[in-house]
């Protein structure tokens, strides 16, 4: 499960995170490239940009669901 008080600083405000576990696997850049990318001096994804829509929403619950290592977090808000 993700850790908030491990996020990577690298993430935008809002209910979904990336923490420090993430392997850089590309599943949720895959899952939802409209919200998160790779940060690519240090390899590890980060939330870009929160959903604005149901379907970017749906998609990051994919990515959540996809994480092999549970590195993505929602907060719920």
């Amino acid at each position: 499960m993700a850790d908030k008080s491990k996020k990577w600083p690298d993430n935008v405000a809002g209910k979904y995170y990336v923490d420090e576990q993430c392997i850089d696997c590309d599943a949720c850049r895959t899952e939802a490239p409209q919200n998160f990318i790779r940060n690519e001096s240090h390899g590890f994804s980060f939330v870009y940009k929160q959903p604005t829509t149901p379907e970017e929403d749906a998609r990051c619950k994919a990515a959540m669901e996809a994480c092999p290592v549970e590195a993505i977090g929602c907060d719920g808000e």
